[in-house]
């Protein structure tokens, strides 16, 4: 029963800490943009594009 004296109190808090970090990292912004990540990977970045050589232009048909 003395342990109980020890982690009721523990418990509670560990509680109020995880409440207080909830509380900062809504308050921060973390949880803002929450389609944003979701939608990104349906769009591509110009830099991953494979980059062609500019020594050398592409060929165009006619040019054959």
């Amino acid at each position: 029963m003395e342990v109980l004296l020890w982690l009721i109190p523990a418990a509670l808090a560990l509680g109020l800490l995880g409440l207080i970090a909830f509380l900062w990292a809504l308050k921060s912004g973390q949880f803002d943009d929450l389609d944003g990540a979701a939608n990104r990977i349906l769009f591509d970045d110009d830099e991953e594009r494979p980059r062609t050589d500019p020594v050398s232009p592409p060929k165009k048909e006619h040019d054959v």
